[in-house]
C-alpha cells in the first residue's frame, strides 16, 4: 500500500458544533496549504454563529489514548494547538511533548485560546496558568490576540507592558521562540482601522506585518485559521518569520471568502489560491512605528539586462559595447588598508565618473550600497541589501525620502518572504530576487531560489523584479526573462572585455522576453533558508 508523502501536523484542539472555528477551520487551513492534519479533541463545545452554551474538556486519558495512537502511526512535524479544556489536559500534553521529542524534531505551535468570538470565556485561571508555565516555554510559536497576550502575562499577577512589541518581547522571556500577536483588537489600536496589524516578533525578524483591513462582520475561526496556516507552514519546511507571512496571507483570504450562516458572525473560509494572489503580499515594518497606511508607487521601467561591475573603468567599457545594457551597477568594495578619507574620495570619484559615463550613454547607474556617498556624489539610483535597510537610522530614512521625493530611484535585495515583505513596505523601485542559482560572488545562507521562486517573485512582487545570481550562461538569462523577471543580473559573465560578450548577453535577453507564454507561477514558493 502507497503512503502519502505530504506533511503531517497534528491539531490539539476543540469542536466548533457550528462548524466555525476549532478543528473545522484547522483542517481547512491544513488543506489549503497542501498538509496532512490529525485531529485531536481536546474539548467539545455547544455553539453557533450566536452562543457558545457548553463546553466540556475531553478526560485527560481519553486525550492520552488519541496522542498515543497517533503517535504509532502517524508522527507529527508540527503540532497546533486551540482550546485544551483543562489544566490537567496541558499537563499530558505537555509530557507528551518532551517524550516525542526525545524521538524526533517538533515544532509545537500554541493558539492561546481564552474566549470565544462570541465573548464566551473558554479559559479559567488554572487554564491560563498552565499555558504560561507549560505550553510557553516549549513553544516553537504563539499566536495571541493583544486580550490573549495580556492574559497570558497577567496570569502570574504580573502586569503586562503597554505596548504589543514589549509585550511580545515579554512573552518570548517565557521560553517561546517566537511570538506573532495576531491583529484583530490591535490593530485598531492608533487609529489604524484601515490595516490589519500583526506584530511579529521572531529570530529571524520582527516588525509589524500588515495588509489592508477586510471589511466583513464574518471573521469567526480566524485565529485558528492563522495558528494551523503557520504550523503547516512549519512543516513544510519554512522558518518561524516567512511561515508567519503564509499564515497572515492564508488567514486574509479565508476572511475573503468568509460565509454568513446562521444568525450571528459567520466562519472564515481558507481554501488554496491565496500564495497566488498579489494583493494578500504583506509588508513588514522596519521597525516598532506602527504604519498608518498601506504604502504603494507607481511600476516603474524594467530593468532589463543589468549588469554588474565593481570599478568605474567597467562602467565605461560596459557603456562603450554596442549593444549596452539598460542598466549598469557600480558594486565597489573597499580596498584593504585605505582609511576612510582615502576611501571616501575614491569612491566618490568613481561615482561621479561613472555617472557621466551613464548620462552621456542615456543608461541608468544604480550605486550599490553607499547610498549618503551617492546622493552626495549626484547619483540617481541607489540600491541598498537587507543589512543596510536595517542599519538605516531615523535621520537616513528621512534623507533618503526626500531623495526618492526629488526623483532618486530605490533598488532593494531580497532573498526570503519576510524580505520581500519588507522591502515591498518602502515601495522600491525595483527588487532583487536571489540567488536565482548558486553563486560564489558573495557568502550567504540562502537556498537557490530557482526559476520557480523567480516566477513567483515576479508575479507576487509590487516593483519590477531583477533575477541575481549565479547567472553564467547566456541560456540562463533567457530564461530568467522566460520566467517573467523584469531583468536579468550579469555580473562574472561580462568578462574583463564585455565588447565581445554583451551582443550574445542582449540576444538572449531579447529572446527570453519574446516567449509567447507567461511563466508558470508555482501554487507555492518553496523555502530558501
Amino acid at each position: 500500500m502507497q503512503t502519502t508523502n505530504l506533511p503531517i501536523i497534528w491539531s490539539i484542539a476543540g469542536t466548533d458544533s457550528g462548524g466555525g472555528a476549532g478543528l473545522a477551520a484547522d483542517q481547512r487551513a491544513a488543506d489549503a496549504l497542501g498538509v496532512h492534519c490529525c485531529t485531536v479533541v481536546a474539548g467539545i463545545t455547544a455553539q453557533s454563529t450566536t452562543e457558545v452554551t457548553h463546553i466540556e474538556a475531553t478526560p485527560p486519558h481519553v486525550l492520552q489514548a488519541q496522542l498515543d495512537t497517533l503517535a504509532a502511526d502517524m508522527p507529527p512535524r508540527v503540532i497546533k494547538t486551540g482550546l485544551l479544556g483543562s489544566a490537567d489536559n496541558v499537563r499530558v500534553l505537555a509530557a507528551f511533548i518532551d517524550r516525542l521529542r526525545e524521538q524526533q524534531p517538533l515544532a509545537l505551535v500554541v493558539d492561546p485560546v481564552l474566549r470565544a468570538s462570541t465573548g464566551a470565556a473558554l479559559a479559567d485561571a488554572n487554564l491560563r496558568a498552565a499555558y504560561r508555565d507549560l505550553l510557553l516555554p516549549r513553544a516553537t510559536a504563539i499566536t495571541p490576540n493583544q486580550a490573549e497576550a495580556v492574559a497570558l502575562l497577567e496570569a502570574r499577577g504580573e502586569s503586562a507592558p503597554p505596548d504589543l512589541p514589549a509585550q511580545a518581547r515579554a512573552l518570548r522571556a517565557l521560553g517561546c521562540a517566537a511570538v506573532v500577536i495576531t491583529g484583530g483588537d490591535a490593530a485598531r489600536i492608533e487609529h489604524h482601522d484601515s490595516l490589519s496589524l500583526d506584530w511579529l516578533d521572531t529570530p529571524q525578524a520582527s516588525g509589524w506585518l500588515s495588509l489592508p483591513r477586510e471589511h466583513t462582520p464574518h471573521n469567526h475561526g480566524t485565529g485558528c485559521t492563522f495558528a494551523s496556516a503557520l504550523a503547516a507552514a512549519l512543516a513544510l519546511g519554512w522558518v518561524l518569520a516567512d511561515a508567519a507571512v503564509l499564515a497572515k496571507m492564508a488567514a486574509t483570504f479565508a476572511l475573503r471568502h468568509a460565509r454568513a450562516v446562521g444568525r450571528g458572525i459567520g466562519p472564515v473560509i481558507a481554501r488554496p489560491g491565496f500564495a497566488t494572489e498579489p494583493s494578500l503580499l504583506p509588508q513588514l515594518s522596519l521597525d516598532e512605528q506602527a504604519p498608518n497606511r498601506w504604502r504603494t508607487r507607481v511600476r516603474g521601467r524594467a530593468p532589463g539586462l543589468y549588469a554588474i561591475v565593481d570599478r568605474a573603468e567597467q562602467v565605461e567599457a560596459v557603456l562603450r559595447a554596442s549593444p549596452t545594457v539598460d542598466t549598469v551597477q557600480l558594486r565597489m568594495k573597499r580596498p584593504d588598508g585605505l582609511d576612510d578619507a582615502a576611501w571616501h574620495s575614491a569612491l566618490g570619484e568613481a561615482i561621479a565618473r561613472s555617472q557621466r559615463a551613464a548620462d552621456a550613454a542615456g543608461v541608468l547607474l544604480v550605486i550599490n550600497d553607499h547610498w549618503q556617498a551617492a546622493l552626495a556624489a549626484g547619483a540617481r539610483a541607489l540600491h541598498l541589501g537587507q543589512d543596510d535597510l536595517l542599519a538605516l537610522t531615523p535621520q537616513d530614512h528621512v534623507q533618503l525620502q526626500t531623495a526618492r521625493a526629488h526623483g532618486v530611484q530605490l533598488g532593494l535585495s531580497s532573498h526570503s518572504l519576510w524580505e520581500l515583505c519588507r522591502a515591498t513596505s518602502m515601495a522600491p523601485d525595483l527588487i532583487a530576487c536571489g540567488p536565482v542559482w548558486p553563486t560564489t560572488t558573495k557568502d550567504m545562507p540562502w537556498k537557490p531560489q530557482g526559476l520557480d521562486n523567480l516566477a513567483w517573485w515576479a508575479h507576487m512582487a509590487s516593483a519590477p523584479v531583477v533575477g541575481i545570481g549565479g547567472i553564467l550562461e547566456p541560456a540562463q538569462l533567457r530564461a530568467v526573462a522566460e520566467a517573467g523577471a523584469a531583468g536579468g543580473c550579469v555580473v562574472r559573465g561580462l568578462g574583463n572585455d564585455p565588447s565581445p560578450t554583451l551582443p550574445t548577453w542582449r540576444q538572449a535577453w531579447r529572446a527570453g522576453l519574446g516567449q509567447a507564454h507567461p511563466a508558470q507561477v508555482p501554487t507555492l514558493p518553496h523555502p530558501t533558508l
